[in-house]
């Protein structure tokens, strides 16, 4: 080998690592992440709960369920419970990868056994039952084991008389279960029924993003819908409505602040307001403050009262 040869190669070594592109998973090690000007570091996110602290911008980002609960009630200062795991793969399901092998992968990337984490902790000395999806399992995807999970916290929640609070996050109901995993939006349904009998609150804080199955259901149930700054709320795809109805849609189309005008959203709280208002709203619904219940009379418990109160 001489010694042009030798520069080529290593011209080529170079040009090979200037264009190589990060995977997911050097990203996910990274100590960087990305927003509206360019690289963040994570652990200036983190201090900011996850949001951008550029106000023009103040994107929410993604976050898992501990990182939600650990700021709703305190860090690790709630009870996580383990809820039972059908199982897995009763289709037998194989794409380009078998069902049983993503499932797999999921479970090592987020360290659950399914997408959807069941808790209790307090806010106001309320105690509280709560669920929330991780997006990272699979899109946040229903099906039976995530099922299972959200009838173990409602059965929870009404044997020991507590407000139910969703965290919803999800594209919907995951295909490789097919109909099973369809039948939970009936199931989650039911379930908040019975939730209702025993007139206890059932919140819901829809989070980006929630479509599909999941708003078609227990996303779309709740006494008080909340929702976080810049979510996506849908059931179809943008563009699949759009090629539909042949127009131009909106500006913002499906973000909570659009949703919000249309009505299907309550109230928009950012994340760091979370924890008061939903106390705040626990209170009026529960009748548990008396310096609340002096203020909000009995025909002010609609949502446009407790909408102004979380405001």
């Amino acid at each position: 080998m001489n010694w042009i040869t030798k520069i080529i190669k290593a011209g080529e070594k170079i040009k090979s690592a200037i264009h190589k592109r990060a995977t997911k998973e050097d990203i996910a090690n990274s100590d960087w992440t990305s927003c509206c000007k360019g690289p963040i570091l994570k652990k200036d996110l983190e201090k900011n709960l996850w949001v951008c602290p550029e106000r023009e911008c103040n994107k929410h980002h993604r976050i898992n369920p501990k990182q939600r609960f650990d700021i709703l009630f305190g860090k690790n200062n709630y009870q996580i419970f383990k809820t039972p795991i059908p199982k897995d793969d009763p289709l037998d399901w194989t794409d380009s990868k078998s069902y049983k092998d993503r499932l797999k992968s999921a479970r090592k990337k987020t360290g659950m056994d399914c997408g959807m984490m069941v808790v209790c902790g307090t806010i106001n000395d309320i105690k509280i039952t709560a669920v929330a999806s991780d997006f990272d399992f699979l899109g946040a995807s229903m099906a039976a084991a995530e099922g299972e999970a959200f009838l173990y916290g409602i059965q929870y929640a009404i044997e020991n008389k507590t407000p139910f609070l969703c965290i919803s996050a999800g594209g919907g109901m995951r295909m490789m279960e097919s109909l099973i995993s369809l039948s939970q939006m009936t199931r989650t349904t039911l379930a908040i029924n019975e939730l209702k009998k025993n007139n206890l609150p059932y919140l819901v804080c829809i989070t980006d993003p929630t479509a599909g199955g999941i708003t078609a259901s227990y996303a779309m149930l709740g006494d008080i819908h909340i929702a976080e700054p810049g979510a996506l709320i849908a059931f179809a795809g943008a563009r699949v409505i759009q090629g539909t109805v042949k127009e131009e849609l909106p500006e913002g189309f499906q973000k909570s602040e659009y949703v919000e005008k249309t009505g299907f959203v309550d109230v928009i709280i950012e994340r760091k307001d979370l924890s008061k208002k939903i106390g705040t709203l626990l209170s009026i619904l529960l009748k548990k403050n008396s310096a609340i219940n002096s203020k909000v009379n009995e025909t002010s418990e609609n949502s446009q009262s407790l909408t102004k109160a979380a405001s």
